[in-house]
């Protein structure tokens, strides 16, 4: 079963989020996961992402963060980037925070949900936020796929609550060093808890089986890594 919710935001206002629900769920036993977009929008390949975690018993929320300037259900074009160029620069801090708080909320208060077990993950745009989601809400545990930007927030490391997961890909000339850096040193001097994973073969985007940059053997490492990790994250 899935379908699409309409969340209200603190900042007046609203937002579409795709969701998608375990088949065998029962009682408030699930764990939730506020899944973070690309910069592609909530596309095929996030939606199919949502489904492959809800068939892991996931209750999953996947909000359309762009919600404010591009029209519900917008999905970009991998092949046109600058298409998504006026979205992507229309995003704040303080927004994708509502945002995150809104989706958290609705997971909080799921009947399927144990509150107790609330993740968030992202991808590239997304995995900047899914850190941001671990600095401002009481997850259980965050992982960032090759966050793009992340070094702008890594200074909000002292305020993550759970531990923290980061996948790069080291062919990556989207995401330098400096940005990796950046934020698993604000983790060391936060005393903060993570794995830093750089996986030398793969490189930016290698998740996403929709381009070219996919990378099979790397997606199933950092997959069953992603799984292991959660788990080992729940009350």
């Amino acid at each position: 079963m899935e379908k699409y919710v309409n969340l209200k935001i603190a900042d007046g206002t609203n937002m579409e989020a795709y969701t998608a629900i375990p088949e065998d769920a029962l009682g408030r036993n699930a764990p939730g996961l506020i899944l973070l977009q690309e910069a592609y929008g909530v596309n095929h390949h996030i939606r199919d992402m949502a489904d492959r975690f809800a068939a892991q018993g996931y209750v999953v929320i996947a909000p359309e963060l762009f919600h404010r300037t591009a029209p519900p259900y917008f999905e970009g074009n991998y092949s046109n980037f600058s298409e998504v160029m006026p979205f992507l620069n229309a995003l704040t801090t303080e927004g994708n925070e509502a945002d995150l708080k809104a989706a958290y909320h609705w997971l909080k208060h799921h009947e399927l949900v144990n509150p107790a077990n609330i993740f968030s993950i992202g991808y590239c745009m997304g995995g900047r936020v899914s850190f941001l989601a671990n600095t401002v809400l009481p997850l259980s545990a965050g992982v960032s796929y090759y966050g793009g930007n992340i070094k702008q927030i890594a200074d909000k490391a002292a305020n993550v609550s759970g531990r923290h997961l980061f996948f790069w890909g080291g062919l990556d000339k989207h995401i330098g060093q400096d940005q990796i850096d950046a934020v698993i040193n604000s983790m060391d001097k936060a005393g903060k808890e993570y794995i830093n994973v750089k996986i030398s073969y793969a490189d930016h985007a290698f998740a996403c089986d929709e381009r070219a940059s996919y990378n099979e053997k790397a997606t199933k490492e950092a997959w069953a890594l992603t799984l292991a990790f959660f788990k080992n994250n729940m009350a």
